[in-house]
């Protein structure tokens, strides 16, 4: 069950944010190989000053810091396309400029994803991890 966080030094428009999430499901379920229903995207908006990032040039233009906690399996490619994809999302829906994200992904055995009537399995290609059983 991928849970991905955007911590954003910005608060955009509930619409934004809900489109947002939707488009990093998806694009979560055509490079990673998987269902969308499990994705889950939280976005916490932060005051301005709360947020720093060294590399950040223009803060005031948006910064993002990204942690996604993903199932282990996927190669490398995929993680990569995944980070850029969610890097031009950043920029698509809320204007932050890619040079301003920063992007951390921490790798998972299934079993260390549980819902109230599952406990996921480790990962395979073309899966659905809500699929019945």
């Amino acid at each position: 069950m991928p849970h991905i966080v955007f911590d954003l030094n910005l608060s955009p428009p509930d619409r934004a944010k809900v489109q947002f999430a939707a488009n990093v499901a998806r694009r979560f379920g055509e490079i990673m190989d998987t269902g969308t229903d499990h994705v889950a995207v939280l976005i916490r908006p932060h005051g301005a000053a709360d947020l720093h990032l060294g590399l950040a040039s223009e803060p005031a233009r948006g910064v993002a810091m990204v942690n996604i906690d993903i199932r282990q399996g996927r190669t490398r490619d995929q993680e990569r396309r995944l980070c850029l994809a969610l890097i031009e999302e950043l920029g698509a829906c809320f204007g932050i400029p890619p040079g301003q994200v920063y992007v951390v992904i921490t790798r998972h055995d299934g079993p260390e994803f549980q819902l109230s009537d599952r406990v996921l399995p480790s990962w395979s290609p073309g899966e659905d991890p809500l699929a019945a059983p």
